[in-house]
């Protein structure tokens, strides 16, 4: 962390608090109308699933916009890490509107994808505009992107703690001061509130019944969280390689989509793997008093990293959860913990191998499920991270602290 001048702090921040007032209504408005966009085409989707037969049309709208507006922004969350890390110009602000109309499209049509990166990348556009009506210089830039990342992931998922730690830790706290920090709850808080003051709804899940903490349930979370590190890890590279294989083979990048539709829409409405489409909320709901297959976990990853690989827009992190639940949810057949304690914890250390981000998809996870579970999904959470390989769903994001040490040694001894 850098230091910071109190003097300077004190004397700017009446400015910095209106920039986070205005970002946290600009990027909350924006999730609370893409959270309406994507319940109205998602329930018109189930309610007309023929329309998945026009995944193709729908992968050729999004790989079309992409190639002839967005190219300067095809990178998405790794251009908002990226530009943090060097900074050389404003994010352009079509990456907003780009990244809603192709997920929306997305989903519309039946891909597999979330919505984290999408209220993430709307947010990070916002808050960047900023700095040409602030006139601010580099460093304060990376505050920019601090924000714009904090009030996306608190705005979508209403968890304004979580999302005000995962803009930092996302970033391994490089070069973040105290002002930064201060400022990344506020903005969070600003756009969570924005959000409700919208009326708009997230979905809630339950965790009833928490065990003691014996050494057998220790053991047992030690190997969810190694599972969920794995599966973490398993998702990561399939996703990378999807997205290498298409851009290797496919020079025309409009047609990618178009192929991955026509494969994807033949998968799911041809032989019924529907649950697979979007979200898949429902399906991580059912998880928590259900079990699931064992191979469901397997066929989101498939699903996911194929959809986004073949240039399909969306989020991961909420097909993270789809994979994390149900994979505790299969892991209850075997494991004797209660099923919806299991699923809440592969819930978030999935989320966390995949992001090297366990500090904050603790936090989460007591926000979404309360205290009582938060010493299990801290375990959990943790081992995951240190089991997920050294490289996560975001390849500009720099890994570094103890796990690059571990991974670096692992490699030299091998």
């Amino acid at each position: 962390m850098t230091s910071l001048n109190p003097k300077h702090f004190l004397l700017s921040l009446p400015k910095w608090i209106l920039i986070c007032v205005l970002i946290g209504i600009l990027s909350g408005s924006a999730s609370a109308f893409f959270l309406v966009s994507l319940e109205w085409v998602t329930q018109f989707r189930i309610q007309h699933n023929w329309i998945i037969w026009l995944l193709p049309f729908g992968g050729f709208l999004v790989g079309l916009s992409y190639y002839y507006w967005g190219e300067s922004v095809a990178k998405g969350n790794n251009l908002l890490l990226e530009e943090y890390e060097n900074p050389k110009k404003v994010i352009p602000f079509k990456m907003a509107p780009l990244v809603l109309l192709g997920t929306l499209l997305t989903h519309l049509f039946g891909g597999s994808a979330g919505r984290e990166g999408t209220a993430v990348q709307m947010g990070g556009a916002i808050a960047d505009q900023f700095t040409k009506f602030f006139k601010l210089d580099n460093s304060e830039r990376k505050i920019l992107i601090i924000l714009g990342i904090s009030a996306g992931f608190a705005s979508v998922f209403g968890t304004p703690l979580a999302g005000a730690i995962f803009a930092l830790e996302v970033l391994y706290f490089s070069k973040i001061n105290f002002k930064s920090i201060l400022l990344s709850f506020l903005v969070a808080y600003a756009a969570y509130f924005t959000v409700e003051f919208w009326e708009i709804k997230h979905t809630h899940y339950s965790i009833p019944v928490v065990p003691e903490l014996s050494l057998n349930n220790i053991i047992f979370t030690l190997i969810v969280g190694v599972l969920s590190g794995f599966a973490a890890l398993l998702f990561s590279k399939s996703t990378h390689f999807w997205g290498s294989l298409f851009s290797k083979n496919i020079k025309y990048p409009p047609l990618r989509p178009v192929i991955g539709g026509v494969v994807l829409a033949i998968a799911i409405a041809g032989f019924g793997f529907t649950k697979f489409s979007g979200l898949g909320v429902p399906v991580i709901v059912d998880s928590f008093s259900n079990p699931n297959q064992w191979y469901d976990f397997l066929l989101k990853i498939l699903f996911t990293g194929f959809t986004l690989g073949a240039g399909f827009k969306g989020g991961e992190v909420t097909p993270l959860f789809f994979v994390g639940a149900t994979l505790g949810s299969t892991l209850s057949t075997v494991i004797p913990m209660p099923i919806a304690l299991l699923a809440g914890i592969g819930f978030v250390a999935v989320f966390s191998g995949a992001t090297h981000t366990p500090i904050a998809c603790t936090i989460m996870g007591m926000e979404l499920f309360g205290i009582a579970p938060g010493i299990f999904i801290a375990i959990a959470c943790t081992i995951a991270y240190f089991s997920s390989g050294s490289v996560g769903i975001y390849k500009s994001q720099i890994v570094k602290g103890a796990k690059y040490k571990l991974y670096q040694r692992l490699n030299s001894n091998f």
